[in-house]
């Protein structure tokens, strides 16, 4: 028992330096030249009927995938199976309330017989309230909780057995920064995020641990985005983004496997700082960058998906 303890410590000693190595030499390397090929596979993105869910569906239709995707908004989801199919593509639409769990399964099994094996699962759509704590009613709260991490279970447990049977696979997790960073007036908001980043760090590692190497996660931390759903939100220091710009990054970080995509990517000295600021400096922090006072004029649109 202690010869094994002390044998597991003595290579960890030897392996956590080459991990770092290999991180170098792979930052290193431009991420294209890291791409792997996904041409054939069947492509699944929630909320893909408009935002960002929409440019990611037409980018893995030119990728030669078939797509499909999954919408509360019909009008919104037959649209973009049409723009998809007026390049050439592939693509299929499914009205689904990601708020019903039976009717979740019940499409997932629909999917799998109509179109074939999921292998790449996007977890994309996403609502927001927008208001203080206290104004939020409870349903909204329930819905923030289904629509932005709940259904991430149920979609992932109805694909995830599949790929794990083919030995091949990768759910993507569409989170935010506000899953690393508590704001004003986004409570349930970030609460859903923070549990859905922590959902695919667990997954991961419950992944790695059983040694299903041919299964990958990603999980993307956007700041604010310009698709309507932050409608009036307001940022002092770094910019709301381009939703091409963020599918671009999305796109990158799939194709190359990365674990965690931060968008923009020199935010992530905003995790150090986290880090290592007392609790008072981080809130001065925040009211510097404008966290306090970003959502004072947020108009929003509460069922838009991201």
């Amino acid at each position: 028992m202690v010869l094994d303890i002390v044998g597991d410590v003595l290579l960890g000693t030897v392996l956590i330096p080459y991990y770092w190595l290999e991180s170098l030499v792979l930052w290193l390397v431009p991420l294209r030249f890291q791409y792997k090929d996904i041409s054939g596979q069947v492509v699944l993105v929630t909320g893909g009927g408009s935002g960002i869910g929409r440019i990611m569906c037409l980018r893995f239709s030119r990728l030669n995938c078939k797509v499909v995707t999954w919408d509360v908004n019909a009008q919104g989801n037959e649209e973009t199976v049409k723009m998809i199919q007026s390049e050439g593509g592939t693509a299929y639409a499914y009205k689904v309330d990601l708020c019903n769990r039976e009717e979740i399964y019940e499409t997932a099994k629909r999917v799998e017989k109509e179109v074939g094996k999921v292998t790449i699962l996007v977890n994309n759509a996403g609502i927001v309230t927008g208001k203080r704590f206290l104004e939020c009613s409870d349903d909204a709260i329930q819905r923030t909780m289904d629509v932005n991490v709940n259904a991430h279970f149920w979609t992932t447990k109805a694909f995830l057995p599949g790929m794990l049977k083919r030995s091949e696979g990768h759910v993507v997790t569409i989170a935010s920064l506000a899953g690393l960073w508590g704001v004003n007036r986004l409570v349930d908001y970030c609460a859903s995020k923070f549990a859905a980043i922590g959902f695919d760090e667990a997954l991961r590692t419950e992944l790695k641990m059983d040694g299903h190497k041919g299964i990958k996660t990603t999980v993307v931390c956007p700041y604010f985005i310009d698709t309507g759903m932050f409608e009036g939100v307001k940022s002092r220091i770094l910019p709301i983004l381009k939703p091409e710009y963020v599918v671009d990054k999305i796109m990158s970080g799939v194709l190359s496997n990365q674990e965690m995509v931060i968008i923009p990517g020199y935010s992530s000295f905003l995790l150090f700082l986290k880090a290592i600021l007392p609790s008072n400096g981080l809130f001065k922090l925040l009211q510097t960058f404008g966290a306090s006072e970003a959502m004072d004029e947020f108009t929003g649109r509460a069922k838009k998906v991201l």
